[in-house]
């Protein structure tokens, strides 16, 4: 038992909760939302659970539904720097995108994050496909997916050189001789290529984890790529476990292709759940939220998510797998939320109402509605059978939703041997089980 695989875990923290109608139940507390002793709270009893690491998405925009949702958001690596001083073990991962930051700013600022976590930092890499995002950066439009991605690669080559631009060995700290750094340690990385341009080293020495962990999200097809190449923890949604085992065994044999090893990659895909002591409780938990949902807003959100308009039909109507597009078409995976969808509607044949419901949990994630040792039973299945490393866990209601799962799910993972009793190590790497990178 205590040789058994070891499930990664980490608490996605959204608003006050990850259904969309959380901020009307009265078990979540969406007016502390923008205060650092709800995010705090959080990771502190996210680390007393011994999970990996919390996690906090973000996109560089006001959502147009926010009249229906509490879904304003802080920035992720200011919040996480606060998290970072009133924690000690739990990981740090903030969402920074490559197509509207520096390379040289967002090096720094994940080396600041890890120097000041002691090896916690971790970047979850998005390439943001969103025309309001671009507009708040001065810009008329996205570029497209192949050549944001190509942008993406040439971004991570530029950090990684500027977090290698300090040798580990670079403060030698000598008092007596008056040397604080040796000059030929550090490097000028010189980049000019045509999507990144850097010119001096970073202003701080090497993060302590090497490199803060590289964290991807989403399964499209140029996404899948990237994945395979650079990613060491993969967030993705899938709804069946042959879908999420299909994932699991593309992305981590493209990656042995290119002579990774399969072990370094953590696939970790959404979890939902809706714990009660019986079953029949935890549905009728589900229900209660599902029955405050709003449903101007389930269908801006997959007009956001899937480009689908479906304004003009009727809620108890069946959704028409044609208002997907070629997304209709199974073998399609250019844009993956909205294959996700997608699929939903040509498996289930839904009525608008049932869709809306269905993605109001967790936007095309994974929900489980059920008792602990169904929960658990969930996560054992996919786990043992190759179709997730772990799971990113997003409570539906925020901060109880996650206190329920500490005290209930946990505990049984825990007897089974299939998560930890309590750290081992310090750093998230350790956490993961992945190697500090060397200098090239």
């Amino acid at each position: 038992m205590a040789d058994r695989r070891q499930m990664n875990l980490n608490l996605f923290i959204l608003s006050s909760g990850h259904h969309e109608a959380a901020w009307r139940h009265p078990e979540s507390t969406p007016e502390h939302m923008f205060e650092s002793d709800f995010y705090l709270g959080l990771a502190r009893a996210a680390e007393a659970a011994a999970l990996d690491a919390v996690f906090l998405a973000d996109i560089p925009k006001l959502d147009a539904n926010i009249e229906f949702n509490a879904a304003g958001r802080l920035d992720p690596l200011l919040t996480l720097a606060t998290i970072a001083g009133g924690t000690e073990r739990i990981g740090l991962i903030a969402t920074a995108s490559t197509t509207y930051s520096y390379p040289w700013q967002l090096a720094r600022a994940l080396s600041t994050l890890d120097h000041l976590s002691r090896g916690r930092a971790a970047w979850n890499i998005v390439t943001t496909d969103s025309p309001d995002a671009a507009r708040n950066f001065g810009l008329d439009g996205n570029p497209d997916a192949a050549l944001r991605y190509e942008r993406a690669e040439a971004f991570i080559e530029a950090v990684e050189a500027l977090w290698d631009s300090w040798d580990d060995d670079a403060v030698v700290l000598d008092r007596a001789g008056g040397r604080y750094v040796d000059p030929t340690r550090i490097h000028h990385p010189n980049i000019a290529g045509p999507h990144a341009k850097v010119a001096g080293a970073l202003t701080t020495p090497r993060p302590p984890q090497g490199h803060p962990v590289l964290v991807q999200a989403g399964s499209s097809d140029h996404g899948r790529v990237f994945a395979a190449r650079h990613a060491e923890a993969i967030f993705t949604a899938q709804q069946r476990i042959e879908d999420a085992q299909a994932f699991y065994r593309d992305v981590k044999s493209r990656a042995f292709d290119l002579g990774r090893n399969p072990a370094h990659i953590k696939i970790l895909p959404g979890l939902s759940p809706f714990i009660g002591g019986t079953e029949e409780e935890a549905r009728r938990l589900e229900r209660e939220f599902n029955d405050l949902t709003i449903p101007a807003f389930g269908l801006m959100q997959l007009k956001d998510f899937a480009y689908v308009d479906l304004d003009d039909l009727d809620l108890d109507a069946p959704v028409p797998i044609e208002a997907f597009g070629d997304a209709g078409d199974v073998t399609n995976n250019k844009k993956s939320r909205t294959q996700v969808y997608a699929d939903i509607v040509r498996r289930e044949k839904p009525t608008l109402r049932q869709l809306l419901h269905k993605l109001a949990g967790a936007r095309g994630h994974r929900v489980v509605a059920g008792t602990p040792e169904q929960i658990a039973d969930t996560m054992t299945d996919w786990f043992d059978n190759h179709a997730a490393d772990g799971f990113n866990v997003m409570p539906p209601y925020l901060p109880g939703g996650f206190d329920v799962f500490a005290e209930t799910v946990i505990p049984i993972l825990r007897r089974r041997g299939l998560f930890r009793a309590g750290y081992e190590g310090t750093t998230l790497r350790e956490h993961l089980g992945l190697p500090r990178p060397g200098k090239p």
